[in-house]
């Protein structure tokens, strides 16, 4: 494969899990998904097809890290398709904690939606925005440990708690 049809892989094998995660939250199968790191492995394959071949440079950069050394390492096409597909595995990680926080913390998926949709897209916003909200859900949950809004899984159908 070429690195730009590699480059454009990566993101493509991350965007279902993605949509399940904003789309689809609390459907089984996708609380079964967030749980699993196996979403991940796919883009960590292209990353792995697009470092092996500039190792040398990608080693380099990393291990003595200097503006110069990573600008070097962008120019090559298979290093910034590392990077993007180191990116869009980190984040998609990053995505699955965050889901999983918020089911546990029962913060309601129209508050999570946009702010996994931010994540994806500029991921340093979404996390910051996230630890915050995720500190006042502790706190809230602190002071009252027993609520569970009835959208929230550990609900019954018949809405008592399980």
């Amino acid at each position: 494969m070429t690195t730009p049809t590699l480059f454009d892989l990566a993101f493509t094998l991350a965007a279902p899990f993605w949509a399940l995660l904003i789309l689809a939250p609390g459907w089984r199968w996708t609380d079964r998904i967030a749980a699993s790191p196996l979403p991940m492995v796919p883009v960590l394959a292209v990353y792995v097809a697009l470092a092996v071949p500039v190792f040398p440079q990608l080693w380099a950069a990393v291990s003595r890290p200097d503006l110069a050394g990573f600008q070097e390492l962008l120019r090559l096409g298979g290093g910034a398709g590392a990077i993007w597909a180191q990116v869009i595995a980190w984040d998609l990680f990053v995505g699955q904690w965050m889901y999983r926080e918020a089911r546990e913390l029962s913060i309601h998926p129209l508050v999570m939606g946009p702010l996994l949709l931010l994540t994806v897209l500029l991921s340093p916003l979404g996390v910051l925005l996230f630890l915050a909200l995720r500190a006042v859900a502790r706190r809230r949950r602190l002071r009252r440990p027993d609520a569970t809004p009835p959208w929230h899984p550990a609900r019954t159908a018949a809405g008592r708690h399980t």
